[in-house]
């Protein structure tokens, strides 16, 4: 059932991308020649009015396909009035930006009413049992689900104390890729009714900036939903914050260890798939960071991005003339070379993920 949900959920993130496309053509006047969920080989299709509604085969995204697109393209007279090329820029800009528009508006939809009515889990409310215990980690040799850890170096109370008290120990050296911490967290636990007083050296956790043992814990607190006003800001703010990190992503391209953070399709799916398995509720913060990243990286100024779109409608209307075709498509070329190299980048890290430790969602 987590697979089927997390499918539609995507495909309700497609969905209205596209359909934010075709509004705002269909608003504007122009012909919209078919609306796609998938791409290609369509094994399902159904035309109403003048445009045909399909569903594809390859699960990797959707498509609105407008009369005129390309400039050279041979169209009957009575059509040519409302060719996408034959629009002034302001009603192309318009058509383009409808898609991530729409993903931003549900992203904040969906993050605004996660805060309002469900809530983050309070962390300072939450017990210290042991959960998922990582893969090549401290923790893996040493502690057990269901272990309850009483206290680090003396420290009690919620798992953000003893997690703080574990990152206050440092490597010997500068902060390294898996570097052992000089001197051990003393952790006493509770197992099977009887504590027991363990020494497990902390490792550092580039993608957290953190020593950590490698482990999460099975209750993260009760949830508190915020008041409307609260909500609002907290969405506005974390929205941004989002779209701050996201945008810096050509610049994490050039890292290698950062690099290795970044998630393809196959990851952002698995991650929703498995958050489904944990707590169904928190699926909805999952899905509108998920449609906030598909609207800012669909705005990167590279065609066949809307953001390439969007910049040569730009271009056109500083020239005041039409940009030649030639240009665009070569143009298209870098972009699409570019975006084939963040999705084999994003599925080779997603593949390792699989194969090695897995994706932690908590």
């Amino acid at each position: 059932m987590s697979w089927f949900l997390a499918f539609v959920g995507f495909a309700v993130l497609i969905i209205l991308h596209e359909f934010g496309h075709f509004a705002a053509a269909k608003w504007v006047g122009m012909r919209v020649e078919r609306f796609s969920l998938f791409f290609p080989p369509l094994i399902w299709r159904k035309t109403r009015g003048e445009t045909e509604y399909a569903i594809g085969a390859v699960p990797l995204g959707g498509y609105v396909r407008i009369s005129g697109m390309n400039p050279s393209e041979d169209l009957p007279e009575e059509v040519r009035d409302r060719a996408y090329h034959a629009q002034p820029v302001w009603k192309r800009m318009v058509v383009i930006g409808a898609g991530p528009a729409m993903n931003v508006l549900l992203a904040f939809v969906l993050l605004f009413g996660y805060l309002a009515l469900i809530g983050p889990r309070d962390p300072d409310k939450a017990s210290a049992t042991v959960d998922v215990i990582e893969k090549g980690y401290p923790a893996e040799k040493t502690l057990e689900p269901g272990d309850r850890v009483v206290s680090v170096d003396g420290v009690s109370g919620s798992p953000l104390a003893l997690s703080d008290a574990i990152a206050r120990h440092k490597c010997a050296g500068p902060a390294t890729d898996g570097c052992r911490a000089a001197t051990p967290a003393k952790v006493v636990i509770e197992r099977d009714g009887e504590q027991k007083k363990l020494a497990i050296h902390p490792i550092y956790d580039p993608a957290t900036e953190r020593m950590r043992l490698g482990f999460s814990y099975a209750d993260d607190g009760p949830r508190e939903p915020f008041a409307a006003g609260t909500a609002f800001t907290q969405t506005a703010d974390r929205l941004w914050f989002m779209t701050k990190e996201t945008a810096k992503l050509p610049a994490r391209l050039l890292d290698a260890q950062q690099r290795k953070e970044i998630s393809g399709v196959v990851g952002s799916y698995e991650y929703t798939r498995q958050t489904i398995l944990d707590d169904l509720a928190d699926v909805l913060g999952i899905m509108a960071l998920i449609s906030l990243s598909l609207a800012i990286v669909n705005m990167f100024p590279f065609l066949p991005l809307d953001g390439g779109h969007i910049f040569w409608a730009i271009v056109e209307g500083i020239r005041r003339k039409p940009v030649p075709y030639a240009v665009m498509e070569r143009s298209g070329v870098i972009g699409f070379m570019l975006v084939i190299g963040l999705f084999l980048i994003g599925l080779t890290n997603d593949i390792d993920r699989l194969s090695g430790e897995g994706f932690q969602v908590r």
